[in-house]
């Protein structure tokens, strides 16, 4: 079983501890070495090595700690154009393009982001580089770089440099699926590389991130789920509207060996729904915390925020990526981003590592649009109306009474929806319905007291 050695650090609410991470004895989660639960609240911030300057990189993190993030999704070798076109400082990466000659001025600022979110409490999904120097396709700046020598000496170079710096999980793909046995091959000497580098197997948390892909792929499931290194799946389910997230979800979920799952790129806040922003508009706060409620009611252990204008740290000097609206320090303030908080903070509210997905508690879930999601534990039921359409929940019969609330993912707030007792079935109605009214209805064993989340 992997762990994440992790130090304590200063946050900006006090001091506080940041303990080892492993994953959980039932293999669904991630949890602390004293077995404490980790929700991952994640962020897309692709270009922060590459595009921010130190104090833009501090006024980003600092934003993302103080909104309850934990997680910031990193590369080093970035997507656009990270290995020719210089970094603030103008240093580029790697000597000639050649991953076995890293340049240490580059990585001098690559150390002072990684330490500042540790200083904020944030660990750092680290891509040691995007999938197009592994496999550029038909998009992508590149160039191809990388073959499994190579990549084996650059993982266990980076990895080296880094097994100290306490904040650290590995995230390998970078937006690319693997072509043929070759690409595969890379992908595995640098997680080969990286594991000697920390020192071993146990000493590094690792996963992949992966391309969208049919329902059947099962994300990184689809090449590596056997692959000793690989700690916990990853999908990216896309930036459209409706792409049934909670199935494929599911597929990861039901794998054997049993492996915790994580949806790490979704819809993006502010971004051309389908990249095509003429006909569908851009995505709103709305999409994006319905595609984070349904993930984790689904059965991931945590949930990756994007923002179109903050992966590419967009600013107005620069040629914007599919058309963003707003520079990345304004965006920093779109409400998605504040509400993601809220999903956290209900998790975190009662026990997570007993909670399961389960569908039989719910008679209809309805449609895309309008989905029903439940999620329970063993005295809690949660469950997610996409529209707030009332449905119907069967109870289990060993709790004698309910407590029942309404909690909004829009502003954290809660309000009391009474108390059940000798009913098998009961239909809820939420308090508002519509597109963009989202609800999740608590279910307690009413003798467990449990304190409700609030805002």
């Amino acid at each position: 079983m992997k762990r994440l050695a992790l130090s304590f650090s200063l946050l900006m609410t006090g001091i506080c501890s940041m303990a080892q991470l492993r994953v959980s004895d039932n293999q669904r989660f991630l949890v602390t070495n004293d077995n404490k639960p980790f929700f991952w609240l994640g962020d897309t911030a692709w270009e922060l090595f590459h595009r921010l300057n130190r104090e833009d990189a501090e006024k980003y993190l600092k934003d993302r700690a103080d909104k309850k993030f934990t997680v910031i999704q990193a590369v080093v070798l970035a997507e656009l154009d990270g290995l020719n076109t210089p970094n603030p400082y103008n240093e580029i990466p790697l000597e000639n393009n050649d991953p076995t000659k890293p340049r240490e001025a580059y990585f001098r600022h690559v150390d002072f982001v990684i330490d500042k979110a540790k200083e904020l409490g944030l660990y750092i999904a680290l891509l040691p580089t995007w999938g197009d120097k592994v496999f550029k396709d038909t998009w992508g700046v590149g160039p191809e770089i990388f073959t499994p020598a190579n990549a084996k000496i650059y993982g266990r170079w980076l990895a080296n440099r880094y097994k100290n710096r306490a904040n650290i999980i590995w995230v390998l793909g970078g937006d690319r699926n693997p072509r043929n046995e070759n690409d595969v091959a890379i992908w595995r000497a640098m997680a080969e590389g990286i594991t000697e580098g920390v020192g071993g197997n146990d000493k590094a948390l690792i996963t992949f991130h992966p391309q969208p892909n049919g329902l059947e792929d099962a994300g990184s499931a689809r090449w590596f789920h056997n692959d000793p290194w690989l700690d916990f799946n990853m999908f990216q389910t896309g930036h459209c509207r409706e792409n049934n997230v909670w199935d494929r979800i599911q597929v990861a979920y039901k794998k054997t060996p049993v492996k915790p799952v994580l949806d790490g790129e979704t819809l993006y806040e502010d971004h051309p729904v389908c990249f095509n922003a003429k006909d569908l508009g851009t995505s709103s706060a709305y999409d994006i915390r319905k595609h984070a409620y349904l993930d984790v009611f689904a059965g991931a252990f945590g949930h990756t925020y994007g923002c179109h204008d903050i992966w590419q740290m967009y600013t107005p000097e620069r040629t914007a990526v599919n058309g963003p609206h707003y520079p990345w320090y304004e965006a920093i303030n779109l409400p998605g981003a504040s509400q993601m908080q809220y999903l956290r903070m209900l998790i975190e509210s009662r026990p997570m590592l007993e909670r399961i997905p389960d569908q039989s508690l719910i008679t209809d879930a309805r449609g895309a649009n309008d989905r029903v999601q439940a999620t329970r534990g063993k005295d809690y039921i949660f469950v997610y109306s996409a529209q707030g359409k009332s449905f119907e929940v069967k109870l289990p019969g060993n709790i004698k009474q309910y407590q029942a609330t309404w909690f909004d993912p829009r502003n954290g707030k809660t309000r009391d929806a009474g108390k059940i007792v000798g009913v098998e079935r009961q239909v809820f109605t939420p308090p508002t319905s519509g597109y963009g009214q989202d609800w999740v209805l608590i279910v307690d064993d009413a003798t467990k007291n449990y304190k409700q989340p609030s805002f």
